[in-house]
């Protein structure tokens, strides 16, 4: 009895992938997403940061800056909320990994008159 194609592809198809790096109130992070021999994957990537403004500070800002595999995504700087309990900053992009390639994304964190909460980098496959 032979398997239908859709069965037979159900069987060998793998799972999406999910990475998740929650480095806490570190200023910087990676994470390496390891290599896959067989096929070329592509992710949607979240970074999420958030700080707090230390009581008394005249003008906090916070930045937030994206790389994957080196290179730049994204990068941005702004005055923190001194008024409420938090504030932060969020980028999501897609990036395609090649054939037996890892894929390294970084987030780096500054701030000047605040308190760094959270940085947590995740990392989903398209499915």
């Amino acid at each position: 009895m032979a398997r239908s194609p859709s069965s037979s592809a159900a069987q060998t198809a793998p799972r999406p992938e999910r990475w998740r790096l929650d480095a806490g109130e570190q200023p910087d992070a990676l994470l390496t997403i390891p290599a896959d021999a067989r096929r070329e994957r592509r992710f949607e990537i979240s970074v999420t940061m958030s700080v707090r403004a230390r009581p008394g500070a005249r003008t906090p800002w916070h930045e937030l800056r994206v790389l994957a595999d080196g290179e730049l995504q994204w990068s941005r700087r702004i005055g923190t909320d001194a008024d409420s309990g938090y504030d932060g900053l969020d980028y999501r992009f897609r990036h395609s990994v090649p054939v037996a390639r890892e894929l390294r994304v970084q987030a780096l964190v500054e701030c000047e008159g605040a308190e760094r909460l959270r940085l947590i980098i995740e990392a989903e496959e398209d499915a």
